[in-house]
């Protein structure tokens, strides 16, 4: 049965030999992982550890037919003072280099040594005791340059080829790339005399300026200065009027305060009015997108000045660049590489090997607890975790329930508290909440809990527990966790912090429990990606991580997009599929069924992400959110306004249908905003102050924008379906498209079927705010399901036809598309002939029975008989009577039914 596998895992060291011409007089000394082997030996040379080995050194000997002869293994971890220590296989490269053993070079391996079996555990022994080299004498201290890896190379080369034709790069880079360096190497290859860092994060200068020290460390012409490291600015500028050149590191937040870009303090004049060669824009998705932070940019970046960007997550700046200005190293790439290495370089030390691989698992709360399921098929944390005014939950019961589930004392449970093993495994978590109250209620619910309360529950989320107000989150994390992370067990609770721009080793699982089917994909695979932090641990190392989702389609729709396949169910092309494909296999979603696990094939995948949205528009007949696009959360003054004139044209009709509490994420609110509002609308209109009426005003009026726009689109989107559905289109690839959708339906038609004053015209003034992909795979999936209808018996084609007509909405109140079962109550009860409703009209029939008035259906439906309906809009009534004229034809042979 699959299960969770540990996360810290044992390494040992190995040495081999291969007996040939080549290999003669020399050693290979390498690293692998060691698996779970219970009570058995693990002496070195011992039966496991050389099993380990063997199986490793397989891997990159076997398919080449080389035969090898292992001469030693050994376990990294040793004790040293009454502590646990552990080395790896570099340590035991340095001593011997430095102890002056050549390194041998081979073709794709490097890691070679002209030495004997001894000197290699002579070489261990050292470093247990503490030593550099086998001789003190021969240690050296020279600094040694930043080897990069192949994909940073890569970066760097594409990048200076790019600024010879271009001016602007953006780097799509995953953390742990190695950005910092990467781009510091760039300013020394292109020999940028000014170079100026701008980030979000003042926080990280002082890891750009000791990354400035390993790059720059025998380039004495080259200074680094900030607010707080190295050189002032006037002296970095005095030192590069002498021919010096430099990198100065900014903040966003202290340049946006400048009245250069409308701040309110006079500074940084002289770095505006600097000449820059080299823009380094650091966490480039951050603070960059508003005005200020455009301002600063525009002012910084001149005619010639060259712009890099990084991010991990720049979702909202690809569409800014080419395709030739993005570099993109994400985490498949980096896990193929992973992969690759132990192909291409016969067993040399692997660079990606302490990056851990990410498992994410489902489990769906929506089906276990429908009620907190909202209409776009997530689920409401926020519903679920509401909590009363004394700080309570308002569904306790639940919570309960929740928390019982995740430690379920079950052999075959699947939950990752269920037993001992599992809780080892998931020492150290986080836990995302959808708000501060919402952790506090739960902080004091584990610490009662018989399982969870033996945890260290560290709450983060805004200002924490009472007692924990002023301290710093990380630090408060770390000393929970302590100083020997395999002594305790802990769990982090936030709703933000500590989710970006930190790292807390010894995490081996998030859990997300925040958000809604709009989480963004950006914020989500941050979120993630805090677990894959490298970490070593008395000799184990972090080998894998986890994830856990509540909510499985916004885990589908989000990994989507993080994998470049649009979540909007477009056409998917073998690019798409190849890339989703990858990255299920280096980050496998796994859903959980009871006791049982299933993990998502590409195929599945796609096919769910299609039917989640797809369906669900044509169902609710166009009358559905996923239909519109997020510029419905950006709307201007002057689209404001414009949404007023149609409004008056059409008239509002009836919002859109919700299902419990409004889903404050597509109100456009962030969790702040929306508590914010809470605690404005609790006091009293007379206790308010002048400011909080207006900020509560404007919050309310942020919130409804969206579903007001709606709710007037909603008028014109109804109507679509049938027009859709009777559009006359030689290719639909081509022709259905938002932007041709008027094209398709002739002038009388759309007189006809739209408001009155809502001209074509009009109408391309809207369709902006059509979601694209999902207006065209609706529109396909309505004329695909007419389609197929041609393909079954008549009757059966009748019962899909009108199945699609059920999905159509009235129009307005003058226009009602009159139901399938009140056409054949009608026509039924007056002419008779073939009816396909039961007799009492509760229900569809397979097939239809014959109802006969006298000397009324036979003389109706007369095999000559013609049929004029003069304000036809569906059709069901001319297909009833067609039907009926149609058996009666003489060569339509009788089966019965008459």
């Amino acid at each position: 049965m699959a299960t969770f596998d540990s996360s810290l895992k044992p390494r040992l060291i190995y040495v081999f030999a291969i007996a040939d011409e080549q290999h003669a007089g020399s050693l290979k000394i390498g690293e692998t992982t060691l698996g779970d082997v219970g009570a058995a030996s693990t002496e070195p040379n011992s039966p496991v550890l050389n099993n380990a080995a063997r199986a490793r050194i397989d891997q990159y000997t076997r398919t080449a037919g080389i035969s090898y002869e292992l001469l030693h293994t050994e376990l990294t971890i040793y004790f040293r003072g009454g502590s646990v220590c552990s080395f790896n296989d570099k340590e035991v490269h340095r001593v011997l280099e430095r102890s002056g053993v050549k390194r041998k070079a081979f073709a794709g391996a490097s890691e070679w040594y002209s030495c004997d079996l001894e000197t290699v555990k002579r070489a261990i022994a050292a470093i247990k005791e503490g030593k550099e080299s086998l001789k003190a004498s021969e240690v050296t201290s020279a600094d040694n340059p930043i080897i990069l890896r192949p994909e940073q190379k890569d970066a760097v080369e594409r990048t200076l080829k790019q600024f010879r034709r271009g001016n602007q790069m953006l780097w799509n880079a995953k953390m742990r790339f190695g950005k910092t360096l990467c781009a510091l190497r760039v300013a020394r290859e292109m020999e940028a005399q000014r170079t100026i860092i701008i980030t979000h994060r003042p926080v990280v200068d002082a890891s750009w300026f000791e990354d400035f020290g390993k790059t720059f460390y025998d380039c004495p012409e080259w200074h680094y200065g900030s607010q707080n490291k190295g050189e002032s600015f006037a002296s970095l500028e005095r030192l590069a009027s002498k021919g010096g050149r430099y990198v100065y590191f900014a903040s966003m937040q202290d340049m946006r305060g400048s009245k250069e870009v409308g701040g309110k303090f006079d500074k940084n004049n002289e770095i505006f009015s600097t000449t820059w060669d080299l823009v380094i824009v650091d966490e480039a998705h951050e603070g960059t997108q508003t005005e200020l932070g455009k301002a600063v940019l525009e002012l910084l970046i001149g005619k010639e000045t060259k712009t890099l960007r990084l991010s991990g997550t720049p979702f909202n700046l690809l569409d800014d660049h080419k395709e030739g200005e993005v570099f993109t190293w994400d985490y498949v790439m980096e896990q193929q590489a992973k992969i690759d290495w132990e192909i291409n370089h016969l067993g040399d030390t692997n660079p990606y090997a302490s990056l851990p691989a990410i498992h994410i698992y489902t489990y769906d709360l929506g089906r276990l607890m429908s009620e907190y399921s909202d209409e776009e098929k997530a689920f409401n944390f926020r519903e679920f975790f509401r909590t009363k005014e004394d700080g309570s939950f308002v569904h306790e019961g639940d919570i309960d329930r929740f928390l019982a589930l995740l430690c379920t004392d079950d052999e075959d449970s699947l939950y990752p508290y269920a037993n001992d093993k599992f809780r080892q495994i998931f020492r150290h978590t986080l836990w995302i909440l959808p708000g501060v109250k919402a952790a506090k209620a739960l902080s004091r619910k584990l610490n009662e809990h018989p399982v969870l309360g033996l945890f260290r529950v560290v709450n983060v989320a805004g200002d924490g527990d009472d007692e924990e107000e002023s301290r710093d989150a990380l630090e408060l994390v770390n000393k929970a966790i302590g100083k020997d992370p395999d002594e305790t067990y802990t769990i982090t609770l936030s709703c933000g912090r500590l989710t970006t721009g930190v790292s807390v080793k010894p995490w081996t699982g998030v859990f997300m429990m925040a958000g809604a089917y709009s989480t963004s994909a950006a914020g989500y695979m941050q979120t993630i990606f805090r677990v894959q932090t490298p970490y070593t641990h008395n000799g184990r190392m972090k080998t894998d991580c986890y994830a856990f989702d509540f909510a499985p389609d916004r885990t589908l729709r989000v990994l989507a997009e993080a994998a470049k396949v649009s979540h909007k169910a477009g056409k998917q092309g073998e690019g798409d599929r190849k890339i989703l494909g990858d990255f299920l296999n280096f980050c496998p979603i796994i859903a959980i069924e009871g006791s049982q696990m299933k993990q998502y094939q590409v195929e599945t995948m796609l096919a769910q992400l299609k039917r989640a949205q797809i369906e669900k528009v044509v169902q609710d007949g166009f009358e559905n959110g996923a239909l519109y696009n997020d510029e419905l959360l950006k709307l201007t003054e002057v689209d404001l306004k414009e949404f007023d004139d149609l409004k008056g044209i059409i008239g509002k009709t009836k919002a859109m249908p919700k299902v419990g509490d409004i889903d404050i994420n597509r109100q456009g609110l962030t969790n702040e905003q929306y508590e914010e509002k809470e605690r404005l609308e609790k006091k009293k209109k007379k206790d308010l102050t002048p400011e909080e009426q207006r900020r509560l005003e404007e919050l309310k009026a942020k919130g409804d924008q969206r579903r007001e726009a709606i709710s007037i689109l909603r008028g014109i989107s109804i109507r679509m379906p049938l027009m859709l559905y009777g559009a006359e289109m030689k290719d639909e690839d081509k022709e259905l498209t938002i932007d041709n959708f008027a094209n398709l339906v002739d002038e009388q038609s759309w007189l006809e079927f739209m408001p009155r004053g809502v001209t074509k015209q009009v109408f391309r003034k809207f369709k902006r705010y059509y979601d694209p992909d999902i207006f065209r795979e609706a529109g396909k999936r309505i004329r695909e399901m007419a389609r197929m209808a041609d393909k079954f018996t008549i009757e059966e084609r009748i019962a899909r036809l009108t199945s699609i007509f059920a999905t159509f909405r009235n129009p307005d109140k003058e226009t009602v598309l009159t139901p399938w079962r009140v056409v054949n109550m009608h026509l039924g009860d007056s002419l008779g002939g073939y009816c396909f409703m039961n007799e009492d009209f509760s229900a569809p029939l397979d097939l239809p029975r014959y109802i006969v008035h006298e000397g009324v259906t036979n003389e109706v439906f007369h095999p000559r008989s013609v049929i004029l309906e003069i304000n036809s809009k569906s059709g069901l009534y001319p297909l009833y009577a067609a039907y009926n004229i149609y058996y009666r034809q003489p060569t339509v042979s009788s089966d019965g039914r008459g």
